[in-house]
């Protein structure tokens, strides 16, 4: 088995059952702004030594035709998260906010599909 240090470390290695290595690289989460748009997309995500590693990875992976504009690279235990079984509560409290639904306003005729 190689390692990180001696630079052919392969992150696709696993142990046995899924469990990490003690010497695998962190996950990082990959975010690319394309060139048309406002807001950067999460795109994938790939495992490097830092943040810089990160970068340079995730530019080669993921934008080879020049796709991009901007990288950004977070590392997935930084990030927070819902659960989908936590939708019901997490949103309920929106359902009694009603005038923030667009139910009260009348929409002339001449305005058309909205």
């Amino acid at each position: 088995m190689s390692s990180p240090e001696s630079g052919s470390y392969d992150a696709t290695e696993a142990a046995p059952h899924g469990k990490p290595r003690a010497t695998e690289w962190p996950l990082w989460e990959v975010f690319i702004r394309g060139q048309h748009g406002l807001s950067h997309r999460h795109v994938g995500s790939l495992h490097a030594a830092d943040a810089e590693s990160a970068i340079k990875n995730a530019r080669d992976v993921y934008t080879r035709r020049n796709e991009g504009v901007s990288i950004w690279v977070v590392e997935a235990s930084a990030i927070a998260a819902s659960s989908p079984e936590e939708k019901g509560p997490l949103y309920e409290p929106s359902n009694d906010k009603v005038y923030r639904h667009p139910t009260f306003f009348d929409i002339p005729d001449e305005v058309g599909a909205m």
